[in-house]
């Protein structure tokens, strides 16, 4: 992209910046519902609404000097740059930015922030009600009884656990996990966390432990890691075996952190209990190996997106718009160097 490209202000420019709100109608509604939309027009002059697919259908320039974006908006490379002159700052009202930024953005020194942060305490409770399902054996009951099972039967299960003195392993330290590890200790979990980025100085530092330490004494394995190159198949086969029989193993963050055949090969010989929100193909297909196993509780990629992390995404949006436009830090920017420890 040429370096040519002007993004100063003029001097007699308006106080307040022209948007540009590039989001599916059916989530902009959740992340601006009513009385947000209000607050998003405070911070600007001009809202233009366009949907994502229409913006490379289009060369015409745009004025906007902020990108408001989400999940389905175009990769910014130098061909929708280049439709976006005057752009000084794009906000991501989801989470990781990785499918839109390039080299050609990079190079533009453009700010780019993200409302990441509203999704952990509902990623982070979702975790723990498939952790409290699995220790409870609710997804073995509701299979039973869903399926026709005499009552003795749907019955005649392993013991329930209750999550006050259950060990949990959580696998990051994550924004989420840290959320999620403190859920549990509130309800009277033993916990240990494996993350190889804990400093000594980090209050879960106490807490730290290996990865196959964590493994063979955990009870219940929550995956709380972002999706990178270090993470990819971290939890393979030989690790898998470390888990003690009728252990479970709860995934709300990227199904590429785990060998899938692996632990489909673990679930379906009934020697693991797994809960997963997240899969290698989705949508899951309706033949898919995973919806006849008994031991799994299976969700939809569902874990961040409750109608409160929604609306707490559209408040980031707004405050960050305010921070960037009166001088102050962005509180959750991303730079390219951040982005390779992130998912």
């Amino acid at each position: 992209m040429s370096n040519d490209v002007v993004r100063e202000r003029p001097e007699a420019a308006d106080p307040k910046p022209r948007l540009l709100v590039s989001i599916a109608t059916h989530e902009r509604s959740a992340f601006f519902p009513e009385g947000a939309e209000h607050a998003l027009a405070h911070v600007s002059n001009a809202i233009d609404i366009v949907d994502p697919a229409d913006l490379t259908a289009s060369s015409a320039p745009h004025p906007a000097e902020v990108a408001v974006i989400a999940w389905g908006f175009p990769r910014l490379d130098a061909s929708l740059l280049a439709q976006l002159p005057h752009l000084r700052l794009v906000v991501n009202a989801a989470s990781s930015v990785r499918a839109f930024v390039t080299d050609d953005f990079w190079a533009t020194g453009i700010p780019i922030t993200q409302s990441g942060a509203a999704m952990s305490p509902a990623v982070a409770e979702m975790s723990l009600t498939l952790t409290l399902s699995l220790l409870r054996r609710v997804h073995r009951m509701d299979h039973a009884l869903c399926r026709g099972a005499a009552w003795d039967d749907a019955r005649r299960i392993a013991r329930a656990r209750e999550i006050a003195g259950a060990r949990i392993g959580v696998v990051g330290a994550s924004r989420t996990g840290r959320e999620y590890i403190r859920l549990c200790r509130a309800l009277g979990a033993e916990v240990r966390v494996f993350d190889p980025y804990l400093f000594e100085t980090d209050a879960l530092f106490p807490l730290s432990s290996s990865l196959h330490e964590l493994l063979a004494w955990s009870d219940v394995v929550a995956l709380h890691a972002p999706a990178t190159d270090e993470t990819v198949g971290m939890i393979g086969r030989k690790e898998l075996a470390l888990l003690r029989d009728g252990a479970a193993l709860v995934n709300t963050a990227r199904s590429t952190l785990v060998d899938t055949d692996a632990l489909f090969a673990e679930v379906s010989a009934g020697r693991l209990d797994a809960a997963l929100d997240v899969f290698d193909n989705e949508p899951l297909p309706t033949d898919d190996r995973w919806r006849d196993l008994p031991n799994v509780l299976l969700t939809g990629h569902v874990s961040g997106a409750t109608a409160d992390s929604r609306a707490r995404a559209g408040r980031i949006v707004v405050g960050e718009i305010e921070n960037f436009f009166h001088g102050r830090s962005l509180q959750h920017a991303i730079t390219r160097e951040s982005l390779e420890r992130m998912g």
